[in-house]
């Protein structure tokens, strides 16, 4: 695209998405007033991609509810994608629609105007041709940052910035500026200018890009007060915890990491990328219910879109399966039970059975394990298996699990030092997944079971007063599942019974006052505050 073709109306090729034809008339009547009469419209996101891909459009006008097909935020992912839309195309979304979620959404996709439904042939002529004026005026800055020239982008706009004749646009220019900044990540240089921008404008894109800058310093102390004013923010809240997010995987926070990105997918939940660093973290953090749940949302956010895969559904019978060992039998069985019905849709898809027949199997025999159905688990991992790692590093993972949960722990942990050297590269992805296999080998090598028959064990060894052996097998239990309160309460369960035969040693009263501090910050049920209330009061440790 150049700069000419957007001049003159009756060249422009304009691009209207929407299911609904009252909304495509009032649009293409409002165009042709303005002399604008290559116009083309889609009911759904399948014919749009077409039409894309036998013109080049100007300016693409979208819908976000488009008819049974992909919404219109995994469309415009992916007309950018394909780069049927770029920087220099005038992008506007339109919906009916105006929650916080689905205005983040649309916000991540930056377009250059947002027309809310319904719509007046008025409205669609002042906002359009003052939009495309704003892309004419500047189509050298945003040509710059579509080839990634950032430094040619910065010249571009503080050349335009010098131009009083275009007062009405500095504006845009200067965040352009800023961002490209922080794309060149020149942090220093960007937290100069955006605090220089702040003493005559208070809103948030700058802001955002202050703290973005200050962030990337590692200079959080600084913007704590900030951080808190943005946070309470509509508008804001979102940008923050997710550049919050980066920031803690940056610092190993993992925690704190994952408590950000939790409110960051809240708050716009479309992102694929951003749900998978969510599975990631929640894996890191043993949250298994936290892990289920992601996989759940991707593959459900995902649908339709480029991220599309049965891989995705897959996922969500591997989490389940994960989460199912570390509940109560009837509770396991309602999970195992849900995992069970998508595999068997996944395995009538023909296809599929050759393209992800090792995936199968061995999802199968974990199913399998999880049911205590070992027999069966074991003749697939004997006469199926190949104990060779393959290039997935999520499929060697999940290989390493039905290795584990049958005992074998050696190969487990010889394939887990395989998947170890898949691992490269230095992104927060690589980290966060790195850090991931590192603690799944350390737990393996000295967890032998899962955490469902710790508990099982523990149960037996109480029963026959073997309150040591008991304790060691929840705490075992307990380390890969710090999150599982009914465990927790277990412990001390069993530290009050081995009081009654002994005076605790230093390590008890340690574990008891570790236990009783996550109960106490814990969401717990009443009967489960009942039985806390009565533990506390029997060890006395305070």
């Amino acid at each position: 695209m150049e700069q000419q073709e957007l001049t003159a109306s009756d060249k422009l090729n304009v691009l209207i998405i929407d299911d609904q034809i009252l909304v495509q008339n009032v649009i293409k009547s409002a165009l042709f007033e303005l002399g604008i009469e290559n116009v083309k419209c889609a009911e759904n996101a399948y014919y749009a991609l077409r039409l894309c891909e036998q013109t080049t459009f100007h300016v693409v006008i979208c819908a976000f509810n488009v008819k049974s097909d992909k919404d219109g935020f995994h469309l415009l992912e992916e007309l950018k994608f394909k780069r049927h839309v770029t920087k220099c195309t005038v992008l506007i979304f339109l919906s009916a629609e105006t929650s916080e979620d689905l205005v983040n959404s649309i916000v991540e996709l930056q377009p250059d105007d947002f027309w809310v439904k319904p719509l007046s042939i008025k409205h669609v002529q002042n906002r359009l041709p003052a939009t495309l004026e704003i892309k004419r005026t500047l189509f050298n800055v945003y040509q710059a940052i579509d080839r990634h020239d950032y430094s040619k982008a910065i010249y571009y706009a503080e050349r335009h910035l010098l131009n009083s004749g275009l007062s009405k646009y500095h504006m845009q220019m200067k965040r352009l500026k800023g961002e490209c900044l922080l794309h060149l990540r020149e942090f220093t240089d960007a937290a100069a200018y955006y605090e220089n921008l702040l003493q005559t404008h208070k809103i948030s894109w700058v802001y955002l890009g202050y703290i973005k800058a200050l962030l990337e310093q590692d200079k959080l102390e600084q913007i704590q007060e900030m951080l808190q004013q943005l946070t309470d923010k509509t508008d804001t809240r979102f940008a923050t915890y997710d550049m919050l997010a980066h920031y803690y995987i940056g610092k190993q926070d993992y925690e704190q990491a994952y408590t950000e990105i939790k409110k960051a997918s809240q708050l716009a939940p479309r992102n694929i990328e951003r749900n998978k660093r969510l599975l990631d973290l929640a894996r890191l953090n043993h949250d298994h219910a936290g892990q289920y749940q992601a996989t759940i949302a991707m593959a459900k956010n995902a649908r339709n879109s480029i991220h599309d895969s049965p891989l995705l559904r897959l996922n969500v019978v591997r989490s389940g399966i994960d989460y199912a060992t570390t509940l109560d039998k009837a509770d396991a069985v309602k999970v195992l039970n849900q995992a069970e019905l998508i595999l068997t849709e996944l395995e009538k898809q023909l296809p599929l059975v050759n393209q992800l027949k090792d995936q199968f199997l061995v999802v199968r025999a974990r199913l399998h394990t999880a049911r205590e159905e070992r027999t069966k688990a074991e003749s697939i991992v004997d006469n199926h298996l190949s104990l060779r790692p393959t290039t997935s590093v999520e499929d060697n993972l999940d290989k390493v699990k039905a290795l584990h949960e049958l005992g074998r722990r050696e190969e487990a942990v010889s394939l887990l030092d395989a998947i170890k050297r898949q691992i490269s590269g230095t992104g927060l992805t690589n980290q966060v997944v790195g850090k991931y296999i590192e603690q799944e080998a350390a737990e393996r090598s000295t967890v032998h079971f899962t955490p469902q028959q710790l508990n099982r064990m523990a149960v037996e060894f109480f029963k026959r007063n073997k309150f040591h052996a008991a304790l060691n097998s929840l705490e075992q239990a307990f380390s890969i599942t710090p999150n599982n309160m009914s465990v927790a309460l277990n412990i001390l369960k069993v530290l009050v019974a081995l009081r009654s035969q002994q005076q605790l040693d230093e390590g008890h009263v340690a574990l008891a006052k570790n236990v009783i501090s996550q109960l106490e910050h814990a969401e717990l049920e009443p009967e489960q505050q009942e039985k806390f209330a009565e533990y506390q009061q029997q060890l006395s440790l305070f």
